[in-house]
C-alpha cells in the first residue's frame, strides 16, 4: 500500500474526515480537504514533517504511514525476497501451507528481526485467544514499538538535548 492508501486506511479506522485529519495535522482549514484528497490518492507525497503530523493526530507511528509500496502480487514478492536478503527470511512448505520465518541464526538483523516477529505473533495470539481487542492489537501494531514490552527499547535522547547536558555539566566532569 502507498503511503496515500495507508493515511485513508488509518484515517477511515478512526473515523475521521479528510477536513478533520488535514486541519489537525496543520493544514489551512479551506484547503485541508483538497490537499488530503490529494496525497490519499496519490496525486501528492506529504512531506516527512507532514508525515510526522498526520501520523501524530492518527495516533499512529509514521513508520505505519510509510511502509513499502506492496500493491502487486510482484512487488510484494521482491519485498520478500529483500527480506531474505537482509533478515534471513525463509519459506518453507509444511505440508502444503507456505510457512515464513527469520532464522535468527543467519546473524544479528535476522536475530533481531525474529525477536521482533515473536512478539508480534505473541500479541497476535493473545488477540485471536479474546484476550485483547481488536483495537488493543491494532493499537500494538500501528505504534511499534511504543507498546512493546517484550524488549529492551531505550529511547535515546537528541543531540541538541545531550548537548545541552553536556553544556550544564561541564564544570562537573572530570579532565585527564
Amino acid at each position: 500500500m502507498a503511503i496515500g492508501e495507508r493515511i485513508r486506511f488509518i484515517r477511515n479506522l478512526r473515523g475521521m474526515t479528510q477536513k478533520y485529519l488535514g486541519i489537525q495535522a496543520g493544514l489551512p482549514e479551506n484547503t485541508a480537504d483538497i490537499r488530503m484528497t490529494q496525497y490519499e490518492t496519490g496525486a501528492r507525497n506529504p512531506k516527512q514533517e507532514l508525515t510526522n503530523a498526520i501520523a501524530s493526530v492518527l495516533d499512529v507511528s509514521p513508520l505505519t504511514l510509510d511502509v513499502p509500496d506492496i500493491d502487486s502480487y510482484l512487488g510484494l514478492m521482491h519485498t520478500l525476497f529483500a527480506l531474505e536478503d537482509r533478515y534471513g527470511l525463509t519459506v518453507e512448505n509444511r505440508d502444503g501451507d507456505v510457512a515464513l520465518r527469520f532464522d535468527p541464526r543467519k546473524g544479528k538483523d535476522a536475530a533481531s528481526i525474529s525477536q521482533m516477529v515473536l512478539a508480534w505473533a505473541a500479541k497476535s495470539d493473545k488477540y485471536h485467544r479474546g484476550e485483547i481487542s481488536k483495537e488493543e492489537y491494532d493499537r500494538w501494531r500501528y505504534n511499534y514499538p511504543k507498546y512493546d514490552t517484550t524488549q529492551n527499547w531505550a529511547r535515546v535522547p537528541s543531540k541538541e538535548y545531550s548537548d545541552a547536558l553536556a553544556e550544564a555539566f561541564k564544570d562537573k566532569l572530570e579532565t585527564d
